[in-house]
Order: C-alpha cells, then structure tokens, then sequence
C-alpha cells in the first residue's frame, strides 16, 4: 500500500470516474483518523477533496505551478503527491507540516500560512514563464474567505491589467474561519443561486453548435447581465466559469481543462462544502476549522486537559464587562469572532462587534475613524495577523495619538502551525511605535486591570497575551507595575508574563546551585514604556540582569533595556533571552522551548553559563 501511495500523483492520471469516488473516500477516512491524533486544519481539507484530485489529473506538478492559499487546504494535495505515510507526522516536531513548504517537497510551490496572497504568487510565476519562454501553467487555489483581503484584490487588478495566462480557483463555500460578511460574499452567493441564468446557460450551449456560439454568447451575456450585477471579475479582465459542483470529480476535470486551453486569465468558481463526508465537521465548520485532538467515534468533542477558561475567553469575559460600563467601546475581528474571544459581546451587543473579514490593514485604519469619532475601538487580533497591519497602526493610530486597543491573542510561540503563525514578533515592531504603550497580563484579573487602564489612557495600547489556558497562581494578581515576585540578592530575571513560570523555575535551579537567594525575578507587567526608576534600581543592585521575553530577543524590551543601561552606563552585566533570530518549526510549545533553551532548564543554563558558574 506505501508504493502505491507514493505513486499516486502518476496513477490518478489514468484512473476513472468509480477509483477516483474510491480515492477520495479513503483520503477523508485517513485524514479523519490522522488529523483526531495530531489536531489541525481539518474542515478545510475534508472540502478540497475531489478538487484536489481534479487538479492533479488535469495538470502536472510540479512542472504546473499549483499555489494553494494560506495552505489549510492542502492534506489532500500532500497525501497524493508522496506524503501519505508521513502524515502521521503532521505538525508534529521534525514531522511534516500543516501548510504548504517548498523544502518539503517539489509539488509545494511556496510556502504560505497567511491569506490573501496565492494570487499575487501565481502572477509572478506565469510572468516568469512568460518571460523565460516556457509553456507550463500556473494556477491558483484561493477561498472565498481569503479573496476578502485587500492583497487578493491588489493581485486581480494587476492580473486584469497584464493578461497573463493564468487559471484562478475560487474555491467558494461560504466561510473563512468564520462564516463569511460583506458585499463579495452577496456577491458570490448571487452568482451560486442563480439558477435561472445557469439553467438558460446550459440550454444555450445544447441548441447553439459551432456557427452559432458566437451569436449565443452574446445572447448569454446579454442575459447574464440582466439577471446579476455585472460580474466584477470580468469587469477587471477576468473570464468567468462557474459557478460548478467542486464534488464533482468528472465536471471538475472537464472544466479545468477547457480553462487551461485559454489563452488569457480566468476565474474558475467551485462550490465546495467545508468538512464533506465527516458530518461532525459539515455541521460544525468553524470548530473544525482548527481542531485539536479529538475522538472520531464519539460526540468528536475536543480532550480538554482542564475546564479552566483560555485566555481568549478570559479577554472576552472582560471587554464584555468593560462594554457594559461603557457604551464607546465597540469591538474588530477580522473574520474570527470565536476565536478571539468576542461572541459573549457579539451577542450582547451586535451593533457594537465588527467582523471586517480577512482584512488585517482595514481593521486598523477603521480603527482609526471610529477612535476620531470618539468611540473606544479594541482590535481582537492574534500576533502573526497583526503583523499585516503594521503600517495603519504605526501612520494612522499611533501618529494621531488614538485611543485604539489592540488585544494581541496568540502572542508568543504558538506551537503546531510553525513558523507563519508563531506570535514572536509582536514585542519588536510595536516597540518601533512612538506613544504605543505594551502590556503583559499574568492571569485573569491582571488582564482584567491592564484592560481597564487601556481603555482609560487616551492612546495606542496592545495587551499581548498566549495561547492556552488562563494560569491560576500562588501569588497577587498585578497591576501593570513591575513587582520583585522572588527576592534574590545577585542575579535578576525581569520577565513577561508568558515566561514568568519558566523564569521561576529557572531561578530555583539556579539557587540550588548557587545558593538560596541568588537569584531574584520580577514580573515587569508593562513591556513599554520602561519604568526607569524600577530598572534604576536592579541595576544598582544587582550584578547580572536578565531579560527574558517570550518573542524575538533583537529589538523586544530586553534590547530597550539594554540600551537604557548603556545610557546611564550603569555597570551590571545583561544578557537578552528570547527566540533566536529565526523563524521557529513547528512543534509543541514545550517541545520547542526545550529545543530553543527557552524552558526553564535551558534558561538556568544559559544564564550560568554567562555568569560563568556552568563547569
């Protein structure tokens, strides 16, 4: 069965309509299987299935150019070009990965993670082989959700405006993450279910025969028109074909390679289920979106370690509070309402929740016009998103001084979906923002005070805070100050939150070596801007200071702080820990904090070794 697997992306070439049927039934069944042990993207791949299937008989990959879309999508793609047997590895450390990875295998065109930009891709490529005189195709899968992004449309115009060769897969079933808003999405749904038009389409192109097809085109986009808006595409220079049943292997086929005889760019729309022929995720799309591990058999409810609430909850719980006190404060998601913790609000107050789509950028520069109509905007976004929004929230937020919160989810390393997702470069690039002030809540009711300030300070804040679940502790909930959680006489660890128990431990195993009270920690609360006085003060001490940050130690708090000493040339030694100037695999987050030295035994070592105490 492994040869045959591995040889799958030749033998489908050749195969008929009742071993494709077969094909995908088995692939849904293993992924089913795989993804319950391993957690991923699942409802998105369940989806593609026959798609995927359709685009290998059709074209040839590698040679073809196929550019999947962020990447969700693509078990399917992985299973039959070789990698079957390896998917028992999938997101796990050293495995192979949840998305798309060039140094992965030949058939991955590009390496994606992020939505919005397969479009722009595939167009590089069909004019490089435009420009090299070669004569395979390119071809791009993009979802409905992800042709939302203000980066798809930029690619669209530049394709209509080119006319490169080149196909686009609009691969529509009506979500994202969560279900899809907004004008495009009416848009697309006018197209699905016009029936009358497809029905008189079709009747058209059975009476017209060869002398009369021109004359009946004509008569079909007469028709067209008058039935639905004028289609947007081939108003910017796109022809378009759809919409077709993406479940149906045999149409797929014929579809696509009349798309691929054309001579110009064009749109091909598929109508697809998300999470078809698992009924647990047809039902449930958004869940099984993203899904960890779960048991197939069962009621595929997730194996929860605890009923403690997850940090994106907690948040949630705690705007929904501040929203009551305060009917200014409204609510941004871009498309991922659930995940971020706003359907409690969302619920209570739905005028006052924004779900802007896929639409990083927009969300922050709506941000803004909200912010100067005097309303109190917090942006619900994970780290690696927010990342896109650089600009608006450096030229529109922070230079005007607006009163904008961001609520940074997912910040830190994340885990299983690798380097594109891991939140490390948070700290960095908002540190670069003059009047952003950072903060790092170690629990509940810390964030619950750090998200009361926020909303009280008239300027640009974020609230990073990680994946997982709210941490209970021994010790008082904080304010946002710096505060000394473990006295030490020589040595201080000024930690985030997200790194302050590694940084205890690490403490402790210190002391077991050097002494009891050796090492101090303090919990520095607000990331930016510094409290001088506080790092006045361990600087005059303490020896050795330490700064260690859950995210990329070149240019977070700890270089800010390095550099605040060099100024006052106090005379304690520093050493910055933080993830390495790299982008960081996938694996489990204490898988990779052992790997990286960023868990506590690593931390210890690191910080004996610069003080010279490690033999």
């Amino acid at each position: 069965m492994s040869e045959d697997r591995a040889d799958l992306i030749r033998k489908i070439k050749n195969t008929d309509t009742f071993e494709d049927e077969k094909l995908a039934r088995d692939i849904r069944n293993d992924m089913v299987d795989i993804v319950s042990k391993t957690g991923g993207h699942l409802a998105s791949s369940l989806g593609v299935v026959e798609l995927t299937l359709a685009l290998h008989k059709v074209f040839n990959a590698p040679e073809d150019k196929i550019v999947w879309d962020v990447g969700h999508q693509t078990y399917a793609h992985k299973m039959i070009t070789g990698r079957w047997n390896e998917m028992k590895t999938l997101r796990q450390l050293d495995g192979i990965s949840g998305f798309p990875k060039i140094t992965e295998s030949p058939y991955d065109s590009s390496s994606p993670g992020h939505s919005g930009t397969s479009l722009s891709i595939a167009l590089g490529y069909a004019k490089a082989r435009d420009l090299k005189g070669d004569n395979n195709h390119v071809i791009a899968v993009i979802g409905d959700g992800s042709l939302t992004s203000g980066v798809a449309w930029e690619a669209i115009n530049h394709i209509g405006e080119e006319q490169t060769p080149l196909i686009v897969v609009l691969n529509d079933n009506e979500m994202s993450i969560s279900r899809n808003i907004g004008g495009l999405s009416k848009h697309l749904h006018r197209l699905r279910t016009s029936s009358f038009y497809n029905k008189l389409k079709s009747n058209l192109k059975k009476v017209g025969g060869k002398k009369g097809q021109h004359t009946l085109a004509s008569i079909r986009d007469a028709v067209k028109y008058s039935i639905l808006p004028r289609d947007i595409f081939e108003e910017i220079g796109l022809r378009y074909y759809g919409p077709i049943d993406g479940h149906d292997i045999d149409s797929l086929v014929k579809m696509l390679s009349f798309a691929k005889e054309l001579e110009r760019p064009v749109i091909v729309h598929v109508i697809t289920k998300k999470g078809k022929g698992f009924k647990p995720a047809e039902d449930d799309p958004t869940r099984f979106h993203g899904i960890g591990h779960f048991d197939p058999n069962s009621d595929c409810s997730e194996k929860k370690e605890t009923d403690i609430k997850s940090w994106s909850e907690a948040f949630g719980d705690a705007l929904l509070e501040c929203a009551k006190k305060d009917d200014r404060i409204c609510a941004i998601t871009a498309a991922m309402r659930d995940s971020t913790g706003l359907n409690k609000m969302a619920w209570m107050y739905p005028s006052r929740v924004f779900d802007v789509g896929i639409a990083e950028q927009h969300a922050a520069a709506f941000a803004e016009g909200l912010a100067l109509s005097g309303m109190k905007p917090v942006a619900a976004v994970y780290s690696t998103f927010l990342q896109r929004a650089y600009d608006e929230a450096l030229t529109e937020i922070c230079l005007q001084k607006l009163p904008v919160v961001f609520a940074v989810d997912r910040a830190g390393v994340t885990g299983a979906d690798g380097e594109t997702h891991q939140g490390i470069y948070d700290i960095a690039f908002l540190y670069s923002m003059p009047g952003m002030t950072i903060m790092s809540p170690r629990d509940e009711e810390t964030l619950n005070i750090m998200l009361k300030k926020a909303f009280n300070m008239d300027a640009p804040v974020a609230v990073r805070y990680p994946r997982g679940k709210v941490i209970t502790r021994s010790f008082k909930s904080g304010d946002g100050t710096p505060e000394v959680i473990k006295q030490g006489h020589t040595l201080m660890i000024v930690s985030d939150a997200n790194m302050l128990d590694e940084a205890l431990k690490a403490a402790d195993m210190i002391d077991s070596r050097k002494g009891e009270g050796y090492a101090a920690v303090a919990d520095i609360g607000t990331l930016k801007p510094l409290d001088e006085s506080f790092l006045a003060e361990c600087f005059k001490k303490y020896k050795y200071v330490i700064t260690l940050e859950d995210g990329v130690f070149r240019g977070g708090f700890g270089s800010a702080i390095t550099q605040f000493a060099a100024e006052k040339k106090f005379g304690s030694e520093i050493l910055n820990i933080g993830w390495p100037d790299a982008f960081i695999e996938h694996g489990s987050i204490k898988e990779l904090r052992e790997r990286y030295k960023m868990d506590a035994s690593g931390i210890a070592e690191r910080i004996l070794k610069f003080t010279g105490d490690l033999n």
